[in-house]
């Protein structure tokens, strides 16, 4: 397997350049790193048993296949590993497995009766009882969220956690390991949080300088951003999530006094306040040990990053997994056109995508692009080069972070 991934990695490094890939720089990013993904996820998919001639037919697909046609086998290929993740946590949660012992000193599941909780909404509009509306939450085995990881790691031989990062800097932090080893290409973790499209950005809390007090951020190319900021380490049961947070808001414009663009841009940015949700939540596993990806740090000087994103369009017809995506959309589940001008986005009016046969959740997941085995998760931030990074940012290759903002 080593022989056939040196050989996965020489085509990467030959298919960035070929000539079929788009000449946009924004774009050409989007598709040189689709096409990582293809070869990454599908070489993972390849299992132990891979021969030579496998791999050789997938670098000719990506030789030849379009962009759109590889962005599809990428998602078939994290569903298909997505799919067996939930089934595993699946078996390890049901009442009805006894391969799974009760922890010492807990109570059974049938003695507690399903585990249920008022959500945060509930509370802000003065409901008394849950509405007849709420899902109910089912009854689960009452483990803890790292005895689940434990179980996770015996049925797929790795599992990330949470311990203060190696790097060498004071604003490192906590970082996300591994605890385990999982090959090129496996999904080491999910990015979780509250998803907002374009139409949503107003509705960010601190908006519009939602990064001053909220490293936790990301942005799709298709411009949709996850704020894992409430998610935080998520929790001790399965439960009912709505993505509420309310962090302090204390953003430094000390050096933004005097402007008067800066001063137009704040009148017109006015963060709106969360009215309209359009959910009252998401009935989630807030133990899932998978949940962790945004403890994910950028990679120290001289280190390369050893995961990538990639994009994850959930379908939201496959029901019994829903409980294992930890991430909620903000706002309708109509679907709203944005098309973009530099910096601003703008409402088109409703649409249905073409390409979508069902409704997606738009989800980020972090794929390793080397074999893994117990150590920390850096993920290259692609920081953009427009506005001053922070002392501890060191680029992983400059011409991908202008691309990627450009």
């Amino acid at each position: 397997m080593a022989f056939l991934f040196q050989k996965f990695q020489e085509a990467v490094k030959v298919l960035v350049k070929n000539p079929m890939f788009a000449r946009d720089p924004r774009h050409l990013q989007f598709e040189a790193d689709i096409n990582r993904l293809f070869l990454y996820t599908s070489y993972n998919r390849l299992g132990k048993n891979a021969e030579e001639n496998d791999a050789d037919e997938i670098i000719k697909m990506a030789n030849k296949a379009s962009v759109k046609d590889q962005q599809k086998q990428v998602q078939e290929n994290i569903h298909f590993q997505i799919k067996n993740m939930c089934k595993i946590m699946d078996e390890i949660l049901r009442v009805d497995n006894k391969n799974i012992p009760d922890p010492p000193g807990s109570i059974p599941c049938s003695q507690n009766g399903p585990r249920r909780r008022r959500s945060g909404l509930s509370f802000a509009i003065g409901k008394g009882t849950p509405s007849a509306n709420e899902p109910v939450v089912p009854t689960t085995q009452p483990l803890t969220r790292l005895e689940l990881s434990q179980c996770l790691m015996e049925r797929l031989g790795y599992a990330p956690d949470i311990k203060p990062s190696q790097i060498p800097h004071e604003e490192a932090g906590q970082g996300l390991f591994l605890n385990g080893e999982a090959d090129v290409g496996a999904i080491i973790a999910f990015y979780p949080g509250m998803i907002y499209s374009p139409a949503y950005y107003r509705y960010i809390p601190g908006y519009p300088r939602v990064d001053a007090s909220n490293s936790y951020l990301i942005t799709r190319y298709d411009g949709d951003v996850i704020n894992a900021q409430p998610w935080g380490t998520g929790g001790e049961t399965q439960e009912l999530w709505d993505g509420f947070c309310h962090p302090q808001y204390n953003p430094d414009t000390s050096e933004e006094t005097g402007r008067g663009s800066d001063r137009m841009w704040r009148m017109l940015s006015k963060p709106l306040e969360a009215s309209n949700r359009g959910t009252i939540g998401e009935v989630l596993e807030r133990r899932n040990p998978l949940a962790f990806g945004h403890f994910a740090n950028h990679p120290p000087k001289g280190i390369a990053p050893n995961v990538m994103v990639c994009p994850y369009d959930f379908p939201l017809t496959e029901k019994d997994m829903r409980v294992y995506i930890p991430n909620l959309i903000y706002g309708d589940e109509e679907s709203i056109t944005m098309r973009r001008f530099g910096t601003f986005w703008f409402r088109l009016g409703s649409s249905v995508d073409p390409d979508v046969d069902s409704p997606v959740l738009k989800t980020l997941v972090l794929v390793a692009t080397r074999a893994l085995c117990n150590e920390e998760v850096f993920l290259n931030y692609r920081l953009s080069n427009q506005k001053r990074r922070p002392a501890w940012y060191t680029p992983v290759d400059e011409e991908e972070d202008k691309r990627r903002w450009s």
